[in-house]
């Protein structure tokens, strides 16, 4: 079992983890050579379980508060790790179109998602309240950039990504650092 001490150093190496795993696997299997590498593909696949094992530790910190929020925060982020294994597969299979098309529909669902997500860090005390912020501007401008990128408008998405990316790297190291707020620890004590 889990403290959220615990779950909260696992959920910030998994947030980091997952920005490396994913930047430097797409890199590595979209070489101008046309020929996957196997490193990158397996990379991109890892990526989608660390991005699934986030929605599932944070479960249990959220339930407690905001039971609705916590699932469709891990529904998000399966939704997340299956549309990049689904891009993944693509590359597998030559359609390097379709592995950006899947990246947009995962960073437009995360960013949905995690308005939510970031409402309940916010409202609960979960993380501090300019973290919480930081995150749904970050999420919002990578859902609205992703959902553009989608309908044509290049270049969209990578601009956008740069807020909710920050975010995630900066509530990553905090979450290493410092853990959640005092209300996850009050409401996992309230669990034990």
């Amino acid at each position: 079992m889990f403290t959220p001490r615990t779950t909260a150093r696992t959920v910030g190496i998994l947030l980091l983890a997952a920005f490396v795993l994913y930047g430097v696997g797409n890199s590595l299997a979209t070489t101008s050579s046309g020929i996957p590498s196997t490193v990158g593909l397996v990379m991109m696949l890892l990526n989608s379980a660390a991005v699934i094992a986030i929605g599932v530790l944070m479960l249990p910190i959220l339930r407690p508060h905001a039971p609705a929020i916590a699932i469709g925060y891990l529904a998000t982020r399966i939704f997340e790790g299956t549309f990049l294994a689904v891009g993944t597969i693509a590359l597998i299979l030559g359609a390097a179109s379709t592995n950006v098309v899947a990246y947009n529909i995962a960073m437009a669902g995360l960013g949905i998602g995690s308005l939510f997500f970031c409402f309940a860090l916010y409202r609960f005390g979960i993380a501090p309240r300019f973290l919480a912020i930081w995150g749904f501007v970050g999420y919002a401008s990578f859902a609205a950039g992703s959902l553009l990128e989608l309908v044509g408008v290049a270049g969209a998405g990578l601009v956008s990504a740069i807020p909710g990316g920050l975010f995630e790297i900066a509530f990553g190291i905090w979450l290493i650092v410092r853990g959640f707020g005092a209300t996850a620890q009050v409401a996992a004590a309230g669990r034990a």
